[in-house]
């Protein structure tokens, strides 16, 4: 009996073991399915790049056809444009939205701790390119003549450019913030151009000189420098004009939406309409980037396969230029999986790898497309389902810094401007040293969110140390490459300076949430109630009594 017992023990004991067994295996199944689950749009999207770099590099060697190229590229470009199409409506619902859920003041501390922030990293960021620069010495002077013959080979020699100053440069800034006309400032941006004050022999007005004479582009495969070329052997007067071209002025209509958005949020209840139809605005625009997700793995791998193929000769722009996108690599490496991690560590006191793997969507966007601008949707949607980021602080600081943060671009235009110096010998003392970092991180909070941007800029360094301008054609070959690793700087840089400034306003959001709930409050009250002949309030919905209900504190007597 005692046996049997026993026996039966045991058999009841190992079937509840093999359930344990079977119930921790269907656990561990359905984590790593949640796991799956969870990260299934950022694994779409790493095939996607993964996917675009196979075919690129598999179609090289059969010399596609310019048609065929247009082809494998055209998937990306409308992913592209569907991109840019929600940039505009999300950037003016978002600030506006943003800016008027807050008081004016709590306004202006984030403002001044955003700016101080970017102003901070963007000077970090060009101080470790010129630091990086001047210890690895990536500039080999022996490079530079089989560099030009091969990249240069169409190119005319620029002995006399006239390119725009720091100055100039500054003043544009200016006339972008302040635009004159907001709805020009959707299509156009303002720039200052050189043009010849005069020429011998020919006569017309000035608009009919600048398209008719000598004066012309030299440009790449993906930008346009303002890099003018005079044809003729006299000395030529340079006059200076403020001309508009095509593309959006984000600038201005960042500052005007926070001046709208601000001063909508201190008119109380009869802005209350507005606030709600620019957060519906945002609400839709989100919902439509949910949709344009499931086709970034086709859009990503279409945009690198054709950018890969589009290339002449990658092996040579490599070889002769390695060292240069080495240190460019590094610095950003350096930036990111270090500097930026202190910098999260020091003020939130939280597992700042962890905040990194939640951007891996966005990064990876921002890497296929060279834009920080085009990964906006995307990013909004990481920072504020994925993370939880207070969407008041995202709708005002991404979009700020998309236009102003540009930590990236601010390393490369050090580590460029050193490299292309010590191409042509040139020893820099130490002034010129200071000069590069500070001129790399004014011109960096300059620039445009759009691709190869910092080549405009890499001139006004240049002209700051009297490095040769004509060098700066040689990185026109591997800009596509770098842009794109440069990017990914920028984009971060963003997501981190929200996370700051979160958490250093925690205090005066929390202020602001009291505030808001009795200003709806008031608002519901003053909606749903209308004063009777008396002066008491009552509802204006039909068929509705308003109950005044006392409590009365019994008093006791001692």
């Amino acid at each position: 009996m005692a046996q049997s017992q026993q026996s039966f023990l045991k058999q009841e004991a190992g079937q509840l073991s093999r359930e344990d067994t079977l119930l921790k295996m269907a656990d561990h199944r359905s984590s790593w399915s949640r796991v799956l689950a969870d990260n299934k749009l950022i694994l779409i999207t790493l095939s996607g790049v993964l996917l675009g770099v196979i075919i690129g590099f598999t179609f090289r060697p059969l010399g596609l056809s310019s048609d065929s190229l247009m082809l494998i590229a055209y998937p990306g470009e409308l992913f592209m444009r569907v991109l840019k199409l929600m940039i505009l409506p999300l950037v003016i619902a978002s600030l506006i939205s943003g800016s008027s859920s807050l008081n004016a003041k709590l306004n202006g501390k984030i403002a001044l701790r955003t700016f101080v922030y970017f102003l901070t990293t963007s000077l970090l960021n060009a101080i470790l390119g010129t630091t990086l620069a001047l210890i690895i010495h990536p500039g080999n002077p022996t490079a530079e003549s089989a560099a030009h013959t091969e990249l240069l080979r169409d190119t005319a020699p620029l002995n006399k450019a006239k390119t725009v100053s720091l100055m100039d440069s500054v003043l544009d800034l200016g006339r972008n913030i302040f635009p004159d006309n907001i709805f020009q400032a959707a299509l156009q941006q303002a720039h200052t151009v050189y043009v010849p004050k005069e020429l011998p022999g020919m006569v017309g007005n000035d608009t009919e000189l600048s398209h008719t004479s000598a004066p012309v582009m030299a440009s790449s495969a993906s930008s346009s420098v303002n890099l003018m070329e005079w044809s003729a052997e006299q000395n030529v007067e340079w006059i200076r004009i403020v001309e508009y071209r095509s593309g959006t002025n984000s600038l201005g209509i960042v500052f005007f939406c926070l001046v709208f958005g601000t001063l909508l949020g201190t008119i109380g209840r009869k802005g209350y309409v507005v606030v709600q139809f620019f957060s519906a605005i945002f609400d839709v625009i989100m919902k439509m980037v949910t949709g344009v997700m499931w086709l970034t793995p086709i859009g990503i791998s279409s945009v690198i396969a054709g950018k890969i193929l589009s290339v002449d000769d990658v092996g040579f722009v490599m070889t002769q230029l390695a060292w240069f996108i080495f240190t460019i690599a590094l610095g950003v490496f350096l930036y990111q999986w270090i500097i930026l991690q202190a910098i999260y560590f020091v003020f939130l006191r939280k597992n700042p790898f962890r905040f990194y793997l939640g951007l891996v969507q966005p990064i990876l966007t921002g890497f296929a497309t060279a834009s920080t601008a085009a990964a906006l949707p995307l990013t909004f949607r990481c920072m504020n389902e994925r993370l939880k980021i207070d969407s008041r602080i995202t709708r005002f600081v991404l979009p700020i810094g998309c236009n102003i943060n540009m930590d990236g671009t601010a390393l490369f235009i050090a580590v460029a401007s050193i490299f292309i110096a010590q191409m042509s010998n040139m020893s820099l003392n130490v002034g010129q040293v200071v000069t590069v970092v500070l001129t790399s991180t004014a011109a960096s909070m300059s620039s445009a969110s759009i691709p190869s941007a910092a080549l405009v800029l890499l001139l006004i360094a240049l002209s700051a140390i009297d490095a040769p301008i004509n060098n700066a054609t040689l990185l026109f070959a591997i800009d596509w490459f770098v842009d794109r690793i440069r990017t990914t700087n920028n984009l971060l840089g963003d997501c981190y300076a929200a996370a700051v400034v979160e958490h250093l306003s925690r205090n005066e959001l929390k202020i602001s949430d009291i505030d808001a709930y009795y200003k709806d409050d008031d608002i519901t009250s003053d909606d749903q109630c209308e004063q009777d002949v008396n002066g008491k309030r009552k509802l204006s919905f039909p068929n509705s009594v308003i109950l005044n209900v006392e409590v009365s504190t019994p008093v006791s007597n001692t």
